[in-house]
């Protein structure tokens, strides 16, 4: 078994350990009325979209989400939650030194406390028991995802519950010898989505879209027919599983949770890679984390 599909198999019982911590961390988290900005890279950015969204559903305020290196620094925040599993990331540090000249408060979520961002961040919140061994995030991102969520009211017991049927049901038919997918989310599972592309990407090379449900029909459901597949991680818009099967594509529609649903899309990702004997644990031209020298500029 490699890495990445034991590490995706522990994912429930991290999210029940993650919604467990949530209270005991809620004061180094960001409090309701406060302006905030989440942050991360590659994967984490992803879960930053969806936190992002949850938190302003939740009526906590107002909340943007960046990639670590487009962060507009003209910006003012009461507080800045910054995702990093490595603790190591250039642009994340980065990011994080110069919030802490400009006296902003700031938060970072990481796997590893014996990093630089310890020394950077006011204050921290470990999830030592999700770090991974391999290059590719699953459950530490996550999990990440889990304590925000539940920090802000919209985690129940039923999300892990969803997770372990997604391990333990076969997976869609039929989608072994697709080529190309899409991925569609609502809200704040459109970050699910993107992470859901990513994912197939990375791990078995395939061509991966994401978008949110209403867009797809505005020009990506050109590129749907036979031997592609369109999969909606979250509850799909009224008559889009009809367009798209009369596209000729194959369409798999949200039944559980946004974050179990990803968990589906994390097996099938696993599963591809092996039918075409790519390490999954280590795609190419990836590293577990971005460490830049001087002059040089990130690639992901």
């Amino acid at each position: 078994m490699s890495h990445v599909a034991y590490e995706l198999s522990t994912q429930p019982a991290c999210w029940e350990r993650a919604a467990e911590l949530a209270p005991a961390r809620r004061t180094v988290l960001p409090q309701p009325g406060e302006r905030t900005a989440i942050v991360g890279c590659g994967t984490s950015y992803y879960m930053a979209q969806a936190a992002a969204a949850l938190r302003e559903d939740a009526g906590h305020g107002e909340t943007d989400a960046f990639p670590a290196s487009e962060f507009p620094r003209h910006r003012r925040y009461d507080r800045v939650l910054a995702l990093t599993r490595s603790g190591t990331t250039t642009e994340v540090l980065d990011l994080l030194a110069a919030l802490r000249d400009a006296g902003v408060r700031s938060t970072a979520v990481t796997a590893d406390p014996a990093t630089p961002v310890t020394g950077l961040a006011d204050d921290l919140v470990v999830l030592d028991f999700a770090d991974e061994e391999s290059v590719v995030q699953t459950r530490f991102a996550t999990t990440a995802l889990t304590l925000l969520r539940a920090h802000v009211g919209a985690h129940t017991a039923a999300v892990a519950d969803d997770g372990r049927a997604a391990l333990a049901e076969p997976l869609p038919a039929g989608l072994e010898d697709c080529g190309q997918f899409t991925f569609l989310g609502r809200g704040w599972s459109v970050g699910l989505a993107h992470e859901a592309a990513l994912k197939m990407r990375e791990a078995s090379l395939a061509w991966s879209e994401s978008y949110p449900a209403m867009e797809y029909r505005h020009g990506p459901i050109s590129v749907s027919g036979p031997g592609t597949v369109t999969w909606a991680v979250d509850a799909a818009p009224e008559g889009l599983a009809e367009q798209v099967r009369a596209t000729g594509a194959h369409w798999v529609g949200g039944r559980l949770d946004p974050l179990a649903e990803l968990v589906r899309v994390h097996r099938l990702a696993v599963a591809l890679a092996a039918r075409q004997q790519l390490d999954p644990d280590r795609p190419r031209h990836l590293t577990r984390s971005v460490i830049l020298g001087a002059g040089e500029e990130a690639v992901r």
